[in-house]
């Protein structure tokens, strides 16, 4: 199943709070009862399904790429529509009885209502008004269908339908900015400034050829005739001066000369129309859990309270004389900790990476099939983009200011984002049979705890072979921990940016450019940074549960499979299914010979 970027915002961390007596609910009165009740789930969430796919924001597996030749609908009637759709589902759901659902439907069942609700509370917040922040913004998002590879002539000319179709879309985001200004409802002013990059690219780009939106046309499928290919690559450098640069000017403008000096200057999201409200809604989104922000505020400043013990400790092996606050300013500063070229940071991650391959089969049943290219974070991004991120097929290392990208934190950064971190965790989600396609969706509680989690995961395996790798590691988790305190503390609790940023200084080895920049996505993105610890914490629960409970029979691989198997979910799921897993023995989900060898 593909997904458009756009899809993949909506869908990004879908998960209000679920009981979990719901999942573990008395057996259904009969067979009948739970094949009507499992009909009945099923009708919904393929209507609502198929909706979506039609809505362009998700990509049906067995659709063609050719079949659209236009880009998402993102307008003001559109997005009231798509409100009215999902409440309707969210009531219609209602109307099920979980209990008598099938148990995996029950899973299902729980995963989905999470979702749909997760996409009315973005609608009625309506915050498809911001399609902007420090992060990311639309006009970038949607570049990536420019880096899709293309197979056939029919996909090239809806290609060239969507180059067309590019002013229409970025006119339409840019009325939704224009609304969300009009009443106060932007990323704040400080977090703005230099994300025009992209812009900036296209706009002044000599040719058309010069542009991302050229990439398709520069290897193309031998397939095509040489004659077709010339004509699609002239309609393509055509298609970037009258439709795509334009529409890059006019947003260039309006982000510069509007948006941005009238964009508001407090950072809380409690300050945002219903900020306080709003905030609380993206904590549940986010952590998938319905925890106050002073309750996860308090959290975090406990738990970093331990890793600063465990950091005294790893400094004291590394034979460091000196406090806390000078052992940071070394590995700062110190050249020894820092590639001297990309190609050497690129290829100390590959090593990395190999090192984990010859440990996997230790403590992973079952193996992805997909792997995963190492590649530089794209240049036009590259300034404002996080350190690294992974995913199916793809390790992204950003080689941009070296001396912000410390070597010493090279091995917990690429467990986490390559394997068994999310290049891992999402193939395996995605090669699962049988689960509706609203499951490939990712939660960010899950995703990100168990990425978090691989880091910690290191030390057992053996990955960090110096105190400095391991202090690494510890940096990695102090700032996730921090990210409870920074985040709460943003939007809850009046902090302000520098306050922000001292506290991140001091309490990670990051660098001044990772701290402002992480600082201002926290900022400008409002509850996502409380996924990533809260979602470790709750797998580590489970699995000292595990062993707690299974003694001898505790097998670290079976435990794996089983969490990875069940793919993204919010994390009462998670919990839940650990207790069956516990229930049945510790046993792996998968049959013996899908596992590597004992």
């Amino acid at each position: 199943m593909k997904q458009t970027l756009l899809a993949a915002t909506l869908l990004l961390a879908l998960s209000p709070p679920i009981a979990p007596p719901a999942l573990a609910a008395p057996a259904p009165a009969s067979a009948k009862a739970a094949t009507r009740a499992d009909k009945q789930f099923q009708a919904i969430y393929r209507a609502e399904w198929q909706w979506r796919v039609k809505q362009r924001l998700a990509w049906d597996e067995d659709e063609p790429r050719d079949a659209g030749a236009e880009l998402p609908w993102v307008d003001a009637r559109t997005q009231a529509a798509r409100l009215a759709q999902w409440q309707g589902v969210l009531r219609r759901l209602d109307g099920v009885r979980a209990a008598d659902l099938a148990p995996l439907e029950r899973i299902n069942y729980a995963v989905y209502r999470a979702q749909i609700a997760a996409f009315v509370e973005a609608q009625r917040f309506r915050e498809f008004e911001q399609p902007v922040n420090a992060d990311s913004a639309f006009w970038s998002d949607i570049a990536y269908i420019a880096r899709r590879p293309l197979k056939t002539a029919a996909e090239y000319r809806a290609y060239l339908g969507q180059l067309g179709d590019l002013p229409r879309y970025f006119g339409e985001e840019l009325d939704n900015l224009r609304a969300g200004l009009a009443r106060g409802f932007t990323p704040p002013q400080v977090t703005l400034a230099g994300r025009d990059a992209p812009l900036l690219n296209i706009v002044n780009a000599k040719n058309p050829e010069d542009t991302v939106w050229y990439t398709p046309f520069k290897a193309m499928p031998a397939t095509i005739p040489a004659d077709e290919q010339a004509r699609l690559r002239a309609q393509g450098v055509a298609l970037i001066e009258s439709a795509v640069k334009p529409a890059y000017a006019q947003a260039l403008a309006f982000f510069r000369d509007e948006y941005v000096p009238k964009a508001r200057t407090t950072l809380a999201a409690e300050s945002l129309p219903d900020g306080k409200a709003y905030y609380q809604s993206k904590i549940v989104e986010y952590t998938t859990t319905s925890l106050s922000a002073q309750r996860i505020h308090a959290i975090g400043l406990s738990e970093m309270a331990k890793i600063r013990a465990e950091m005294q400790h790893t400094m004291e092996q590394a034979g460091f004389k000196g406090d806390l606050p000078a052992f940071l300013a070394f590995l700062r500063s110190d050249p020894q900790f820092y590639a001297k070229t990309p190609q050497e940071l690129l290829m100390r991650a590959a090593w990395i990476a190999k090192k984990f391959d010859g440990k996997a089969d230790q403590y992973f049943g079952y193996l992805p099939r997909r792997r995963f290219s190492i590649v530089p974070v794209p240049p036009d991004q590259a300034p404002y983009y996080t350190s690294a991120r992974g995913g199916p097929g793809i390790y992204l290392v950003n080689t941009y200011d070296l001396p912000a990208r410390a070597l010493y934190s090279l091995p917990a950064l690429t467990l986490h984002e390559s394997a068994p971190g999310h290049a891992f965790q999402m193939p395996v989600a995605l090669e699962q049979h049988g689960v509706p396609p609203f499951r490939r969706a990712y939660i960010s509680a899950y995703g990100e705890g168990w990425a978090l989690y691989c880091e910690r995961l290191g030390s057992e395996m053996g990955m960090y072979e110096t105190p400095y790798e391991t202090f690494g590691m510890l940096s990695y988790q102090a700032w996730r921990a921090a990210r409870l305190v920074v985040d709460t503390g943003i939007h809850a609790m009046g902090w302000t940016r520098a306050q922000a940023q001292a506290y991140l200084h001091d309490n990670t080895a990051l660098s001044d450019h990772e701290i402002e920049t992480e600082v201002d996505r926290y900022i400008s993105w409002p509850g996502q940074a409380l996924s990533y610890y809260l979602g470790e914490m709750a797998i580590m629960e489970a699995r000292r549960k595990a062993e707690a409970a299974l003694g001898e029979k505790f097998d670290i691989r079976a435990f794996h499979d089983t969490v990875l198997q069940l793919g993204s979910v919010p994390l009462p799921v998670l919990q839940a299914r650990i207790d069956t897993f516990i229930a049945e023995g510790g046993k792996s989900p998968y049959p013996a010979d899908t596992r590597s060898s004992e």
